[in-house]
């Protein structure tokens, strides 16, 4: 009986990090999939809710270069006042020329395909903060990969300062992080 024990034992501890199941595993890009379904939302958000989300969210705090094209004109049409649902982001992606050509047809589908993601819209706040989260989490990496350079390729009287410098945009970006989550998170 405790060799059978001692057996299953074993084997639940062999089986630990080695059989976790990641993202990549199942095919989906978690930090990918928040931005689709924040800009989902931000599609068929009220009005009120829209401008909340566009005066939290930043562009750079997309990962992916579409969707901080996506997000900054539907931010634009939310600042201007214009309806700011699928149809009238398509009309300014046209007007512009953005429809046009190989990349035209790329933004249109990339941008049929979030219309049609099904966030819902009422959680459009939840789905900001998770983007500013990992954004927020990106920096930190960012900020490592840029010390590292530093220690490799700066002389050693401006270290000191590039890591400061490091330090406080991490800061800011702590600050801005607890500001969106509010005092009691």
């Amino acid at each position: 009986m405790t060799a059978a024990l001692e057996l299953v034992h074993t084997q639940a501890i062999d089986a630990g990090p080695a059989e976790s199941i990641e993202a990549t595993d199942l095919g989906i890009d978690a930090h990918t999939d928040i931005e689709v379904l924040c800009l989902c939302a931000l599609l068929w958000a009220s009005t009120d809710a829209a401008h909340r989300a566009v005066a939290a969210l930043d562009p750079t705090d997309f990962q992916q270069p579409i969707h901080r094209e996506l997000y900054t004109v539907i931010a634009d049409l939310i600042r201007s006042g214009v309806p700011h649902d699928p149809t009238m982001v398509a009309a300014d992606l046209e007007r512009t020329g953005k429809f046009a050509g190989h990349y035209g047809r790329q933004r249109s589908r990339h941008l049929a395909n979030i219309t049609t993601r099904g966030a819902d819209h009422i959680a459009l706040d939840h789905y900001t903060r998770a983007v500013i989260s990992q954004a927020y989490r990106r920096s930190f990496r960012a900020a490592a990969e840029s010390l590292a350079q530093a220690a490799e390729q700066l002389p050693e009287d401006q270290l000191f300062e590039h890591m400061v410098a490091l330090g406080r945009q991490q800061r800011a970006a702590t600050q801005r992080l607890h500001n969106i989550r509010g005092v009691d998170q």
